[in-house]
């Protein structure tokens, strides 16, 4: 346990110091007057000036070398302390916090939708393997994956949100303001996980063990609980940590076109804007998410596991 501790603790080392210098080094190579960039941020493009931009290049010391800037940055986090955004002059560790709630409550829902959709669509054609549902699940799931969050995105907005009028389609405040964005995302995940619980339930499903419970007398609902669910089990923990990875790809855009105020949306403005703390900050935050989520993924899957219950 402490050797694994102490390797995860050096992985999110490796993974901050990474972090750090590509984000730094990206912004840096971006196009553009970084100055007037900043000071359009804070004022509005039509409110800037050569003179605001000269002001905003003076008070950050954008003059001085760009690794001395990497170095306070440095030295910051070593005291745990992310810097303050350039735009809004707050901490970093206070806009993170307030936009990454609004992440989690949008992936969240996402999470639970594709749980609903996926596992249970996969599961059930995993146990009739060749029939029609398992041909369809196919189908559509390749379909559903093929299709980019934006464009699935747009889609639901112009069907739902246009030509129905059911649901909103940008907001946020309200329970059905968070409909559309999740469900954006929880398609795709769906998508997947159907694909790798009817994989595994099939492969469970064939084995030896599984046959001598039918020739048991159990029924086909008391092998799945008994048998199925936990067999299958590791594979989909393990699948739920890579869900992880498609929700941060997803969530930047989809929070983009929903006007979700999370730490996506932020993202995506810290970069046009040129914040360079915000963008360190949360480039941080989301690899460290990954140490962390893979650390969680390894324990419970040696929980879950059958195999490493002693007898």
């Amino acid at each position: 346990m402490w050797r694994a501790l102490g390797y995860r603790l050096t992985q999110a080392l490796v993974v901050a110091l990474l972090v750090g210098v590509l984000s730094f080094l990206m912004m840096q190579a971006l196009p553009g007057d970084m100055a007037f960039r900043i000071a359009a941020g804070r004022y509005g493009y039509d409110m800037v000036d050569a003179a605001a931009a000269a002001a905003v290049r003076t008070e950050l010391g954008l003059d001085r070398p760009a690794w001395q800037g990497f170095l306070i940055w440095l030295g910051d986090l070593a005291r745990l302390d992310l810097g303050v955004s350039v735009i809004s002059g707050r901490p970093v560790w206070a806009e993170i916090r307030h936009q990454l709630g609004a992440s989690l409550h949008l992936a969240g829902v996402a999470v639970i939708l594709s749980a609903l959709i996926g596992p249970p669509l996969g599961i059930w054609a995993g146990l009739r393997a060749g029939g029609w549902l398992d041909r369809g699940l196919l189908v559509v799931s390749a379909a559903l994956r093929a299709v980019p969050q934006f464009i699935m995105g747009l889609i639901l907005i112009v069907l739902v949100s246009i030509q129905l009028g059911w649901l909103p389609a940008a907001g946020h405040g309200q329970a059905r303001h968070v409909v559309l964005p999740a469900l954006t995302l929880a398609l795709g995940m769906a998508a997947v996980s159907a694909r790798v619980a009817r994989d595994a339930m099939a492969e469970v499903a064939a084995r030896p063990f599984y046959a001598f419970g039918r020739w048991k007398g159990l029924t086909e609902g008391q092998m799945l609980r008994r048998h199925g669910l936990r067999n299958i089990g590791v594979a989909m923990v393990t699948f739920l940590s890579l869900q992880f990875v498609m929700l941060v790809e997803g969530v930047v855009v989809v929070e983009s076109i929903f006007g979700w105020p999370g730490i996506g949306h932020a993202l995506v403005h810290a970069i046009f804007g040129r914040d360079v703390p915000m963008v360190q900050g949360t480039a941080l935050l989301l690899g460290l998410g990954f140490v962390v989520l893979n650390a969680l993924t390894d324990l419970l899957a040696r929980l879950i596991d059958p195999r490493g219950i002693p007898a």
